[in-house]
Order: structure tokens, then sequence, then C-alpha cells
């Protein structure tokens, strides 16, 4: 336990040495362009800087593809995010990528989107870039509140909060962004079923892909940079909850029972992919299982993320224990 705990403090020494307090006229000459008079964040203090600058973490943009039959880089329990176009090829995206860049905007079949992961949270949704009209491309602003990736759009520099798709300051203040179904699986079981299906090319980066820089941070006690309220009915901070709307299902109680039926959905889990937050080599970390969420055999979007991430951004949330 120590040794984990070390580990966990080693990974977030620097980050915490730069963390700072939250400004809106410390960040003006940084956001020349982000109109901070418009914005539905009721406190300032609850965004803070997790380190690395504006772009630090560099989000990516159309990027290269390969076919799956011809990837040989990635371990076969990894964890991918799939986004299934209908009528397209079928894409898949690694987490051992997404852990590095956060976000990558892509289009298919006329469907301009963006794959979202923030770490710390476990979120990754996957949203729609069309807003009123306009095609937005999303960055990475350095900032997190409730220890979750903030994003902005490039047009307007408004921010956007990753784990709800809400506009939080200037322009698109109150804006929601489209989800769109994509899940988390292994690799093994991608490329299993699209042998031809694309998977994302290892970026030109000079990142150490396929580690993990949050060694057994889905084990600690307490979520990184939140210090609000613990969730509900006992339930660890960090355990795995399946969003659906203002729904979340414990990943623990789906895992036992394999498939549940409930509010009209259908979501199943099984074994076979690693947790990408558990050992330094992302593909040896321990099983968490894959989960689908189908609606009259429809995918649904859907998220798996942390209990107090849930907690946080859906407080009004319905929790379905039993």
């Amino acid at each position: 336990m120590r040794n984990r705990h070390l580990a966990i403090v080693t990974t977030f020494l620097l980050f915490i040495a730069t963390t700072v307090a939250a400004s809106p006229e410390a960040w003006r000459q940084e956001w020349p362009n982000t109109d901070f008079g418009k914005t539905n964040v009721a406190n300032w203090t609850e965004i803070l800087s997790g380190g690395p600058p504006r772009d630090g973490i560099p989000a990516l943009s159309s990027p290269k593809s390969v076919r799956a039959k011809n990837e040989t880089r990635i371990e076969d329990r990894e964890p991918v995010v799939t986004v299934e176009i209908e009528g397209q090829t079928p894409r898949t995206y690694p987490i051992r990528y997404l852990t590095w860049h956060e976000i990558v905007n892509d289009k298919v079949g006329g469907v301009p989107y963006a794959v979202t992961y923030c770490p710390l949270c476990n979120s990754a949704p996957t949203f729609d870039r069309r807003v009123k009209g306009r095609v937005l491309t999303f960055g990475v602003t350095g900032k997190l509140k409730d220890s979750n990736l903030i994003m902005y759009d490039r047009e307007t520099e408004s921010w956007w909060q990753q784990a709800t798709g809400e506009g939080i300051v200037g322009y698109f203040t109150g804006a929601e962004l489209t989800s769109i179904p994509s899940w988390m699986e292994s690799w093994a079981e991608f490329k299993t079923r699209n042998p031809n299906g694309l998977v994302m090319a290892q970026p030109n980066f000079s990142r150490t892909y396929g580690r993990n820089p949050y060694v057994s941070y889905d084990s600690s006690s307490r979520p990184f940079l939140c210090n609000g309220e613990l969730p509900p009915h006992g339930i660890p901070p960090l355990a795995r909850v399946v969003r659906v709307g203002n729904r979340a299902w414990p990943v623990s109680r789906l895992a036992s029972a394999g498939e549940i039926r409930e509010s009209g959905i259908t979501l199943s889990w099984a074994a076979g992919q690693a947790s990408a937050l558990d050992s330094a080599r992302i593909g040896q970390g321990r099983d968490v299982g894959t989960i689908r969420v189908r609606r009259n055999g429809r995918n649904v979007p859907h998220d798996v993320m942390f209990a107090f991430a849930f907690h946080a951004f859906f407080p009004r949330g319905e929790w379905m224990l039993r």
C-alpha cells in the first residue's frame, strides 16, 4: 500500500507543484478571445490548473489510421474507444494514445466528432462537433473542474466540461454537445470483430505510448484535485459506474450480474479489458471488463466514469443500486 501511495504521489508531483488558484484576470493573457463575462461557473475557485498550459496536452485532428489486421503495437487487453458510424468502416482509438492527447477530432461519413478521454475521471464520451450550425475543433485548456478535463473550441475559445459536454465559459455557455454512441473495449475484441476495421495510427509525438503515467490511480482512496462531496451509499470515489443520461449503474453490480435490463436499456459486461489506470504497462492492468449499452439492439451513448465524477456533475442523478 505504501509503494502504491508513493507511485501516485510521484506521478502527480509536477502537477501539484504547478497548481495555481483560479482567476479569470490571470487567464486573460493566455485566453484573449474567451468571454469570461459569460459563464455558468458559480465559483471560479472550482477551476484549477492541472499543470500543463493551454495545449500542453496536444489534442489531435484528422489522425491517420491503419487496418486492424496490420496493427502490431497494441496488446490484446488494452482498451480502445470504438466508434461505428452507419455505413462506414468501424474505427477505434487506443487509450494508449488518448492518455497523452485526451481529444481526437475526426470526421467519418460526413459526421465530425471528438473522441475524448479524461484519465482522472476515466470518462470517455464521444461528441458530435456540430453546434448551432458550426463545426468546432476542440483542444485541451490545461484546466480542471472537479478533476475533470475542461476542453475549449478553437473557433470561439469557449470552455467546455468534458464529463457533461456543456459549455461553461464564453460564447457557447449553456450549449450542449450531442453525444454519439461509442464504447471502450479491448483491442482483441475490436480486431476480432473488425479485422478490416480502422485503428488510429501512432501519433508523431515523443511520448511513451503504451505506458500509464497514472500508476495505481484507480485504486487510490480519493481523486486528484477534487475536494467535493464523496459519493453516497458508501460507494468508493474511484469505483467505476456506467452513466446513461442521469442514471449510474455500479460496474460491480453489472459485473456480478453479467447483464441488466432496466429503464428500457440492456447493459452487459464481459471480461477481457485491462484498466488503463492500474499498472505501468496499460496492457497488463487488472481486468475491468467491457461494457455495452443497447436499446432495442442499437448502441446507446454512455460513459464509464468514476463514482466521484458522476456525483460531482450529476448531483441529482439516480444511483441504480438494485
